[in-house]
């Protein structure tokens, strides 16, 4: 529905702005709400496409730990017992030497971990970190933030009233653009909440432990102070440690 109400948003937009444009300005500004539908109805394949560059673009702007690093090794022994496809597609877990704080997924399966985040937490913290981020690409949160990403990169085609039809290959700037956005969505509420669940139950059926899950959330409300999160837009951290710890004293019932 909120991609929708969107798509609607950039069309009005378009013929907001047609009485300062010249007559190809128009045309291309007029072609925006079809293109930004087109956004919201992205198919599978486009997604991954779409997906596979952007990743590539952050993992060449971006300091990529090597085979043999630690952080890297660390990491790949870490994912060996949660390995599995995710909507049809393989997962590829690569670090990022980087202080920040952070972790995110792509709907290709590509997700990416920033050693300060690895420095924070131990062991089964980072496996509750990563499960939750692969949950997001099983569940579509990541097709999703996909769509409203290249709807919000359409969004910048019609200020400077640009281009005519939703694109695959794109050029340097739209793929900074859209990789930005991406990079920037905002998840809701209830899916940052199935993508807890989701991490909890591959731990659970993993057979590995779940209270990394109450750790980690733990540690960045110290961060947070407990209201908000690190990451951007996810409920606070001490609500999600609470909540993750009901779930572990209900199995023990």
């Amino acid at each position: 529905m909120y991609l929708k109400k969107l798509a609607l948003t950039l069309a009005a937009a378009g013929v907001m702005m047609v009485g300062c444009t010249e007559t190809t300005g128009v045309n291309s500004l007029l072609s925006m709400g079809g293109k930004a539908m087109q956004a919201v109805n992205l198919s599978d394949a486009e997604v991954i496409n779409l997906s596979n560059q952007s990743c590539a673009e952050m993992d060449k702007t971006n300091k990529v730990a090597a085979a043999g690093n630690k952080y890297n090794q660390r990491l790949q022994r870490l994912v060996k017992p949660l390995a599995k496809d995710l909507n049809g597609q393989k997962p590829n877990f690569k670090v990022y030497v980087t202080p920040e704080l952070n972790a995110w997924a792509m709907a290709n399966g590509c997700i990416r971990v920033y050693t300060g985040l690895m420095d924070k937490m131990n062991d089964d913290e980072l496996r509750g970190i990563i499960g939750h981020e692969m949950g997001h690409v099983e569940l579509g949160h990541s097709k999703k933030a996909m769509q409203t990403a290249y709807a919000i990169s359409i969004a910048r085609d019609v200020a400077s009233a640009t281009g005519n039809s939703v694109v695959t290959a794109l050029n340097q700037s739209q793929l900074g653009d859209l990789t930005e956005s991406l990079l920037n969505a905002q998840f809701s509420q209830s899916q940052e909440t199935a993508a807890d669940d989701y991490a909890f139950d591959l731990l659970s059926q993993k057979k590995l432990k779940t209270s990394g899950l109450v750790t980690a959330f733990q540690k960045l409300a110290e961060l947070d102070g407990g209201e908000g999160s690190i990451m951007s837009s996810h409920p606070g951290s001490n609500a999600r440690a609470e909540r993750m710890q009901a779930k572990i004293d209900a199995t023990k019932k």
